[in-house]
């Protein structure tokens, strides 16, 4: 009997769909034409062009340093949002669970204009703060859930032990439970992390003068079509740093799987 190839074409079809827009604008990041129509030589103008350009760094530590503390307060309120869900049971937490998983539906457009209505009632003004705080609200969310998966399978049994050996609440839950939840914790962050930092939407509405991250940046760069080069110098090195931190982390993990 012949081998059905049909499987293998549709894995092909779907790489190069993938694959080939990246590897494009790549090949076009080293393209010496303003507008990439047509192959004008090899060269790292555009590249020069990017170090040059102030405004798109500052506009990437805009988005790290809003991607890092809604990393951080999601943990911290996705985490006991998710303790709570699981160690307690009625009709409460039912309405506690609905609202921690509403943001996963709601559609973006949706959350940025309710953010910026509320932001502009309580009269704060727009800036880094309220990008992130929307980014928050948003991802803590997905960290909610990813622990609350966590402790779908997580023995409360050790936190008895430790307190019938001695050690307070507190200690217990620092030495005992945090350690073991970690992994999930930390998997949430850096969900949160991802989410945070390729945002547009909701960070349209609610950044203020100043306050521009690399996304919405871009954004108003590609209006401009004299700007297409550095956008795809940016995406270049963007690319290469996710698979450089990919192949880190698999050549990390690879050591503690072969023992």
């Amino acid at each position: 009997m012949k081998p059905n190839r049909l499987p293998f074409a549709i894995l092909l079809f779907v790489l190069v769909f993938f694959y080939l827009p990246i590897t494009l604008l790549v090949l076009n990041s080293f393209n010496a034409s303003r507008y990439g129509v047509t192959w004008q030589g090899f060269s790292l103008h555009w590249y020069q062009r990017l170090f040059e350009r102030h405004d798109l760094w500052v506009a990437l530590a805009n988005s790290l340093k809003v991607a890092l503390g809604a990393s951080l307060g999601s943990m911290i309120l996705g985490t006991s949002a998710a303790l709570v869900l699981h160690r307690y049971r009625s009709g409460l937490q039912t309405t506690h669970r609905a609202l921690v998983t509403i943001p996963l539906v709601l559609p973006d457009i949706l959350m940025g204009m309710s953010l910026l209505v509320l932001f502009v009632a309580v009269g704060q003004p727009l800036g880094l703060g309220t990008v992130t705080a929307a980014h928050i609200t948003f991802c803590l969310s997905y960290v909610a859930l990813v622990v609350l998966a966590r402790l779908q399978s997580f023995d409360f049994g050790v936190v008895e032990a430790a307190r019938d050996l001695g050690a307070t609440n507190f200690q217990a839950y620092r030495r005992v439970f945090l350690p073991l939840v970690a992994p999930g914790i930390v998997a949430g962050g850096l969900l949160a992390f991802t989410l945070s930092i390729d945002d547009f939407v909701i960070t349209y509405f609610v950044n203020g003068v100043g306050a521009d991250t690399l996304p919405v940046k871009i954004y108003g760069m590609i209006k401009k079509s004299r700007e297409l080069p550095v956008i795809n110098a940016l995406s270049t090195l963007l690319v290469a740093v996710t698979f450089l931190a990919v192949l880190v982390v698999q050549r990390t993990i690879k050591p503690s799987d072969s023992r």
